[in-house]
């Protein structure tokens, strides 16, 4: 789930930050471009886990702070396929589940990864909400939001970064924009697809 990727960036080091130690302050300038961000094909970095080497240290005319070429260690947050990891459900629609991992959410259950059979109903407790419920040898075993729940890695994708489509939603009418905007999800960076459809999967109270 967590691996180590090593990393070479040139960065620039604002002047007021030069009476640091040195590492210190080229870790805390690391942690502020990479922490918390996906890298494409990488995965979410979650620390930088050290220094290998600084190099540089140039001025570059007109500019004040000096440059550095910063060899380092991120930990990054990359499951691989097949990966068994245990979850908290966030979202239950009629598309399937939305799952987070507490410091990740984009974690996604379709309908045909579901375990089968299943029938859904109306969940009282959360508007607009669907409640899972797999039927298993004439019994149900519903997905509640207190349960921890186990899937497998099916999928780890990057998508790119969505484009305009012109400028013609410059021109149109603030109120039907704004609608449409209403219904655009956050862009994901990182999407994980997991499926819930083999033995040992689901929630844990399942297989207790």
């Amino acid at each position: 789930m967590f691996v180590m990727s090593e990393i070479e960036h040139t960065l620039r080091l604002p002047p007021h930050l030069l009476n640091r130690p040195l590492n210190v302050a080229i870790k805390g300038e690391l942690e502020s471009l990479f922490l918390d961000k996906v890298i494409g094909k990488l995965g979410l970095c979650v620390s930088v886990y050290d220094i290998l080497s600084i190099d540089g240290g140039f001025i570059f005319p007109g500019d004040g702070a000096s440059t550095y070429t910063a060899k380092f260690r991120l930990v990054m947050f990359r499951p691989y396929v097949g990966e068994v990891i245990s979850a908290r459900l966030e979202e239950s629609t009629k598309d399937g589940l939305r799952l987070s991992l507490g410091f990740f959410n984009d974690i996604y259950v379709p309908v045909p990864l579901m375990p089968n059979p299943y029938h859904i109903e109306p969940d009282p407790e959360h508007k607009n909400g669907i409640k899972w419920i797999w039927e298993y040898m004439g019994e149900n075993y519903p997905i509640d939001w207190t349960d921890e729940i186990r899937f497998s890695v099916h999928s780890v994708n990057y998508p790119p970064l969505p484009i305009e489509q012109g400028k013609d939603s410059e021109q149109k009418d603030s109120e039907e924009k704004g609608l449409r905007q209403k219904d655009i999800k956050p862009f994901a960076p990182m999407v994980i697809t997991g499926s819930l459809d083999a033995d040992g999967l689901g929630p844990t109270a399942w297989w207790v």
